[in-house]
């Protein structure tokens, strides 16, 4: 690969890698909104993925003004975080929607049980996983970073 290539295959890199990071922000931003307005906050449990928000948030601006290993290695634990949190949140989702229809009826069968759970709406089941994607976007970016410092295109 010429110079010229590397160049160009740099600023593309570059350009995909702010995109990511556009689109990891805005997901920020959405996310956090919809858990306020939802009143997500009641518990102190529910205060878990706002504030791990708040926190990713301070870190890209850190990343972003810096882009040094410091910020980078902050980056990766949170996201690493985003996807512990995406994982815990789906199962208290389940245990609290399992314990709920359990109150309900108390003699349904496992099948029945988890087939409720999958369905319910309140708490959703799968809205965890926003922060599971959040986080492995978040990943993306950091080590397309990392692997390309290494390559020698920054």
């Amino acid at each position: 690969m010429d110079t010229q290539q590397a160049t160009a295959s740099g600023t593309t890199i570059d350009r995909l890698r702010r995109w990511i990071l556009v689109v990891l922000v805005l997901g920020l931003l959405g996310t956090v909104t919809e858990l306020i307005l939802l009143e997500h906050y009641e518990k102190p449990v529910q205060l878990v993925p706002v504030v791990l928000i708040a926190l990713a948030l301070a870190v890209i601006v850190w990343h972003v003004m810096n882009r040094d290993a410091g910020s980078r290695f902050a980056f990766v634990a949170v996201m690493a975080l985003f996807v512990l949190a995406g994982f815990a949140g789906f199962t208290a989702h389940f245990i609290g929607s399992a314990e709920f229809q359990l109150e309900l009826d108390p003699a349904m069968s496992t099948w029945t049980l988890v087939e409720k759970v999958l369905r319910a709406k309140a708490p959703p089941l799968l809205a965890p996983g926003m922060m599971l994607q959040l986080g492995l976007l978040g990943l993306a970016y950091v080590y397309s970073d990392a692997r390309d410092k290494k390559k020698g295109i920054t």
